[in-house]
């Protein structure tokens, strides 16, 4: 009996099976590295004020890091949870644009888009596009996705948990864990642009926000300065859509 398979149909499947075990490897690998930092963000929570219940629904529901770490970073200098959402409303705007970028290859409609949606952040957008073909993309997005989500919040609730049996975690020097990992998040954004020129115009956006916190934290109240350094962004923004 002869197959009625077309020649080399086999070989085509190979690849594309390939790419989408490739691209589960990839979010796992990120889901694991990327979700361990969870236990800086709960201690940095607790040591913010916040409880761990608290802090345990804000990285289920909000599900994004640098928001996250400037949410409390603003709440633990005093600022009120106003100027602190803001701010993490400004840093976490950016999914949305990743998510016009997902659209087509994810493909996904009613409930399960808003599933999906919570979870379009960096780390599922780099291991997602980082893919060619869409199946190996929808396959690198939800595997990072799911593993990220999991290991962050299981790790958020570890960290703070130990912070609170601490009893003042500001007496070990835990108060830095948030501004330092938050640099750590930002750092690797800052160098890794594709082109040099992309690279120092990142750097310099950076400086300048840099500066006009540093300039307005002592005359400002607290969360007002992370917010002014955000708008700093836009023009660099605008001139790169205008520039394309």
């Amino acid at each position: 009996m002869t197959s009625t398979r077309p020649p080399g149909s086999a070989a085509v499947r190979e690849p594309a099976v390939d790419g989408r075990r490739a691209a589960v490897r990839d979010g796992l690998g990120v889901g694991v590295a990327v979700g361990v930092s969870g236990l800086a963000f709960g201690a940095a929570a607790i040591t913010a004020g916040l409880s761990v219940t608290q802090t345990a629904v804000l990285s289920l529901l909000a599900f994004t890091g640098a928001s996250q770490f400037a949410l409390v970073g603003v709440i633990g200098g005093g600022g009120g949870l106003a100027a602190g959402t803001l701010g993490a409303v400004l840093l976490g705007g950016r999914n949305a644009l990743y998510g016009l970028r997902l659209a087509s290859a994810l493909d996904v409609r009613g409930w399960r888009r808003l599933l999906t949606a919570q979870v379009v952040i960096d780390e599922t957008t780099a291991v997602a596009t980082a893919q060619q073909g869409r199946a190996a993309m929808r396959a690198g997005f939800y595997s990072a996705a799911v593993t990220l989500y999991a290991m962050w919040n299981l790790t958020t609730l570890l960290g703070a948990v130990g912070a609170a049996r601490l009893g003042d975690p500001e007496t070990l020097g835990l108060d830095v864990i948030g501004p330092a990992v938050f640099l750590a998040l930002l750092w690797p954004r800052l160098t890794s642009a594709r082109a040099p020129d992309g690279a120092r115009g990142q750097v310099g956006v950076a400086a300048a926000a840099m500066a006009i916190a540093v300039a307005a934290t002592p005359v400002l109240p607290p969360g007002v300065p992370v917010m002014l350094a955000a708008v700093t962004a836009l023009p660099a923004l605008l001139s790169r859509k205008a520039d394309r």
